[in-house]
């Protein structure tokens, strides 16, 4: 017993201007948060260390 198997089916075309936009702002978000949290992260250490020194 031999199953035929569907042909594959044809996907719908891709926007890739619309695409790449969501990216670009995608990866802007991306940024900004880690320069947040390095900023928070440089903030904390060097509030620790001024506790630790004085």
């Amino acid at each position: 017993m031999r199953l035929r198997v569907a042909p594959p089916r044809h996907l719908p075309p891709q926007d890739t201007t619309g695409l790449d936009a969501e990216e670009q702002r995608a990866q802007r978000v991306t940024w900004s948060v880690g320069g947040v949290a390095a900023v928070v992260l440089v903030a904390l250490v060097c509030l620790l260390c001024s506790r630790a020194i004085f």
